[in-house]
């Protein structure tokens, strides 16, 4: 089927839609044909795939026909209206945004994680929050040898996970302070350059938990297949100026006593986790060397003096790439493995 597969990639022309496309290319990932799909007013655009350039498509009935797999990543919005459409076409949709994680019928799947939650997909599924993807890499393979019963973690959020906007206010925000002028915020309630922002998302419904942290709570339950009971959770996330890479500080509890050396052991031998852990020699994971990367890094891994069964670690990633696309094309690599690129029926919403 590979031969004559048709990938789209909705979102083609944002941050995580053009690497998308650049992870497809580089993978070397078995289709006839890369479809990019956007909204009408970026219907022309030319946009990079490999050493070529492939012109972007308006979204509509008529762009999706014929498709096979769509990777998805053009909002909540877009994905709540278009991705049953998109089924009922007759493609499996990878979905990149918050609007289906949670629903029961759709998986929500880490590909070094929980590849085989994706065998239950009816037409969708769902690709997790970039922090919470970030951390699961790092924490599903301590929790599969020891079990994880409470996760404390503040995050370190690189402005790339909002958006190329996000990007280009950072950067004039930068230059502005820097030539001796006020800065001007508009993607973000204040200035991101030069400052820390306690603040990833919104705050709903008198809650004071933002939406963010709510989400990684709740999706790294979904992943690990734990409740609110058998795993507790607690998430502060910060936007810091920071242009591409996650960076999060995690302190664990752990069902069954760890120490730090065994910790490296189970991380050292993870798919898709480096560890880089000689703190006093100044080495240990920093967003700066993430970028780029599809693997998550972990250092300062260390006992937590205040309960003897918990631990320390640093945690970092890059957002756009694991924390997203990259994780997107794995999946639809499991998805073509186990010959899965099909709508079952009945799909999802039939």
């Amino acid at each position: 089927m590979s031969e004559g597969l048709r990938v789209g990639v909705l979102g083609a022309t944002g941050a995580v839609g053009t690497t998308i496309l650049s992870v497809l290319a580089e993978r070397d990932f078995p289709a006839a044909e890369v479809v990019p799909l956007a909204s009408e007013r970026s219907a022309g655009k030319r946009v990079p795939y490999g050493d070529a350039e492939l012109e972007v498509r308006a979204l509509s009935d008529e762009a999706i026909a014929g498709l096979d797999l769509v990777l998805s990543s053009a909002g909540g919005a877009v994905s709540a209206e278009w991705a049953p459409r998109i089924v009922a076409a007759g493609a499996v949709v990878v979905d990149n945004t918050s609007y289906w994680r949670m629903h029961d019928d759709v998986p929500l799947v880490v590909a070094e994680v929980n590849p085989d939650a994706i065998e239950s997909h009816r037409g969708i599924v769902a690709n997790p929050n970039c922090t919470t993807m970030v951390m699961m890499v790092a924490l599903a393979p301590i929790h599969r040898a020891v079990g994880i019963e409470r996760i404390v973690v503040s995050t370190y959020q690189a402005v790339s996970g909002t958006g190329q906007k996000a990007i280009e206010e950072l950067l004039a925000q930068t230059r502005a302070i820097l030539e001796g002028r006020a800065p001007e915020a508009n993607v973000y309630p204040h200035q991101i350059a030069f400052n820390i922002m306690p603040q990833v998302e919104s705050f709903k419904d008198g809650d004071d938990y933002t939406t963010e942290e709510r989400k990684v709570m709740a999706e790294t339950r979904k992943i690990l297949g734990e409740s609110e009971e058998s795993l507790r959770i607690s998430a502060t996330c910060t936007r810091v100026p920071v242009i591409a890479g996650h960076s999060e500080s995690i302190n664990i509890q752990t069902r069954e006593p760890l120490s730090p050396e065994e910790c490296r052991e189970i991380l050292a031998d993870a798919p898709g986790v480096v560890v880089m852990d000689s703190p006093g020699e100044g080495i240990y994971p920093l967003a700066a060397d993430v970028a780029g990367r599809d693997e998550v890094v972990v250092g300062r891994v260390r006992h937590d003096p205040s309960h003897e069964r918990c631990l320390n670690l640093w945690v970092v990633g890059d957002n756009l790439r694991k924390g997203a696309a990259t994780n997107a094309v794995q999946l639809a690599e499991l998805l073509l493995e186990r010959d899965l690129v099909r709508v079952p029926s009945p799909a999802l919403g039939a």
